[in-house]
């Protein structure tokens, strides 16, 4: 067989399987089998593949045609430009997330400002301490971290920054820490577990507090795709009976955790925009903005006190 006909042959399968975009599913699955780039595939259509190969791609078409997540198969998936560890113990992050990280790091590069003539890129390759905090140097709180990812993010990007990254889940921050130290900024992120803002000690305060929180409505968590409902861990999921239990909570706690003139970030689900905003404004807060993602859906909160 070769690297075209494996192609047509499990891109057919996946689409009867009602996977999304099964041809680029399959290309993704065999230039990871092959470890070559995607685009390498099209110079390399008439390579015969041996046995094993075709066995191998067998079985990641046969994981992903029960709707196993191609992050899950593969083991990792891009996130602002880093490689992220994903398992079943942390969500996948999503296009969404990587527009409240770079939300984030605009606002900590413009409000705390960085090196005059180096870009954050050649930054992050020094080595960094968390203890390494000249005054004014921005502390974040990035609560829910599940894999890290955008405290990761941030710190790569911001490289004068000291993060909190917190979650309820002792296994999930296992593997933040594995992913902080592959990318090389763990020295500046101090990984917490707790319930809420409890792993917090009283008086310590943040620049920016920024957060993918779990926003499905219980009964909705049914209703997903097969990859979310299935294979994301529910604790990263489930936002109470409407969702939005932990956007209340935020509302009401967090300022005693943010700086005079810090602000809050939070992403949220499909038309949440509204009531998350009532209670911000409820509890006082000065909504700032309410940006919206690619597909123009309000998708992310900014406020301060």
């Amino acid at each position: 067989m070769t690297v075209l006909e494996a192609i047509q042959k499990s891109t057919e399968f996946l689409d009867k399987k009602k996977v999304e975009s099964p041809r680029l599913q399959t290309e993704l699955l065999l230039a990871h089998l092959l470890k070559m780039p995607r685009m390498k595939l099209y110079l390399n259509f008439d390579r015969a593949l041996v046995v094993a190969e075709t066995d191998a791609l067998r079985e990641l078409i046969k994981r992903r045609g029960l709707r196993e997540p191609l992050q899950h198969i593969i083991g990792s998936t891009s996130f602002c430009g880093y490689e992220i560890a994903v398992n079943r113990l942390v969500l996948v992050p999503r296009p969404e997330t990587e527009m409240l990280a770079e939300l984030g790091w605009q606002y900590l590069n413009g409000a705390h400002g960085k090196a005059e003539g180096q870009s954050p890129d050649r930054l992050e390759d020094k080595p960094q301490k968390l203890a390494d905090q000249a005054v004014g140097a921005p502390r974040v709180l990035d609560f829910c971290t599940g894999s890290g990812c955008i405290a990761i993010a941030l710190a790569a990007k911001c490289p004068s920054a000291s993060i909190v990254a917190t979650d309820i889940s002792a296994e999930a921050l296992v593997l933040a820490q594995e992913n902080a130290v592959k990318s090389g900024v763990a020295e500046r992120i101090e990984f917490l577990q707790g319930d809420g803002l409890a792993a917090l000690k009283a008086g310590l305060q943040f620049d920016l507090i920024v957060s993918n929180p779990p926003y499905i409505a219980s009964a909705e968590i049914a209703t997903l795709d097969p990859e979310v409902r299935d294979f994301d861990p529910r604790l990263a999921l489930d936002g109470g009976a409407d969702g939005l239990d932990f956007y209340r909570m935020l509302a009401k706690a967090a300022k005693m955790f943010l700086k005079p003139d810090g602000k809050i970030m939070l992403e949220f689900g499909d038309g949440q925009a509204d009531g998350i905003k009532k209670f911000f404004e409820d509890e006082k807060w000065i909504v700032e903005a309410v940006q919206e993602d690619y597909s123009q859906r309000a998708r992310i909160l900014i406020a301060r006190q």
